[in-house]
């Protein structure tokens, strides 16, 4: 995702999972549908992991985030 947010609280959190999850099965989801609808196994598993990889970076796009907030002891 290119624009940043700030997460200042659950709700935030819970907004934001919500649009990325919007844009993940928006776009790698569609790709894994017509994979398997006109695709080999090979182009199935391909979307798949494309897929796998959408979640997997969103995930990792929060666990950053979340390590560049300064602790009590840095502020």
């Amino acid at each position: 995702m290119e624009d940043t947010i700030e997460v200042g609280n659950r709700g935030d959190f819970g907004l934001w999972a919500i649009e990325v999850a919007k844009q993940i099965v928006s776009e790698q989801g569609f790709e894994l549908a017509k994979a398997a609808r006109d695709g080999s196994e090979d182009d199935v598993r391909v979307a798949g992991n494309g897929l796998g990889q959408a979640i997997t970076n969103a995930l990792m796009e929060v666990y950053d985030g979340l390590l560049d907030e300064p602790t009590d002891s840095e502020s």
